[in-house]
């Protein structure tokens, strides 16, 4: 297994202690429950959890997350990515993860804000003659990467994070705000995997649309030909494109989609182990009932009885 640690911004300003610290009091004195909240800005959601956690599956949607306290891991595919305090994350497709918190406290709760992307915004900015884009490759893309937030980008973030208080100012304010994040990013070093993603025509974004009708019809039978078809490339070519940004191949990509849509079902809907498994997909009861077992430890009724016998919530951020 891979393992991805924070990695400092070459563009970023030394962290300022003081300003991160500030951030932690405005996310908790807006977030004192548990879980997932949408505030009043678009697009912005707060997160806490004040416990350690077992591991969560979910599919991350394209959005930056900045945790601000508290640490957690995330394994896509067999790569593994540790966020801590300041660490700044991106997802820029959508990605089935498997995510556990691993430091938190009711002293020290993890803490976070998580903003939706809209690509079309992205687009924008990158479109204005203004925003100087570097000459680059981008062979070495990836539809996740965690970075280090600089002071400049944590400013933004508790600027957005204060128009909670003054809400009169948030229609006109919040899109103000939330561009110069994106700005922010997309000039930082991690702002390449954004910026792949977000430009028409390159093989990446081609890859992402792929991705995108696969991750809509994740439960019909899978053929490579079709989805390389969508992505204008050969099957070669695409499935090293795919790899790059999901650190899979499209069939363990839709065997990831599957397992956790039917976990949720089993856990939410409380459906049995077969019929969950037909409403994903899957033909075979067996089969499921193996690639469960391989994927989360343990067949499927007895994993979803420990999940509920632990009484966390399944919040996720």
């Amino acid at each position: 297994m891979r393992l991805v640690k924070d990695k400092a911004d070459v563009n970023a300003t030394p962290e300022s202690p003081d300003i991160r610290i500030a951030l932690v009091s405005k996310v908790a004195a807006h977030m004192r429950d548990e879980g997932v909240k949408q505030t009043g800005v678009p697009g912005l959601s707060l997160y806490r959890m004040s416990a350690p956690s077992p591991c969560i599956s979910s599919t991350y949607e394209p959005r930056l997350i900045l945790f601000v306290q508290g640490k957690k891991r995330i394994d896509v595919g067999k790569t593994t990515y540790l966020c801590g305090e300041s660490s700044l994350l991106l997802t820029s497709v959508d990605l089935p993860v498997v995510s556990q918190i691993i430091q938190a406290s009711e002293q020290e709760p993890i803490l976070a804000l998580i903003l939706r992307l809209e690509m079309s915004v992205v687009r924008e900015i990158l479109n204005q003659d203004e925003f100087d884009i570097p000459e680059e490759s981008f062979s070495d893309t990836h539809g996740i990467s965690v970075g280090v937030a600089s002071d400049e980008m944590l400013g933004a973030c508790s600027r957005l994070l204060s128009l909670l208080d003054t809400p009169a100012d948030i229609p006109f304010l919040s899109s103000l705000i939330q561009r110069e994040i994106i700005y922010r990013f997309l000039r930082s070093a991690q702002g390449k995997h954004l910026r792949a993603i977000a430009t028409v025509g390159d093989q990446n974004n081609r890859t992402a649309k792929a991705i995108g009708w696969l991750r809509e019809n994740y439960t019909k039978p899978l053929r490579v030909e079709d989805l390389a078809a969508i992505a204008r490339m050969g099957v070669s070519t695409f499935h090293q494109h795919f790899r790059s940004l999901t650190a899979m191949s499209p069939i363990q990509y839709q065997k990831h989609l599957r397992l956790h849509a039917a976990r949720q079902r089993i856990l939410n809907d409380g459906l049995d182990a077969a019929t969950a498994a037909f409403e994903v997909g899957y033909e075979s009861a067996s089969q499921f009932n193996r690639e469960y077992s391989r994927f989360f430890g343990q067949p499927p009724m007895r994993d979803v009885k420990a999940h509920r016998l632990s009484g966390y919530e399944t919040a996720r951020a």
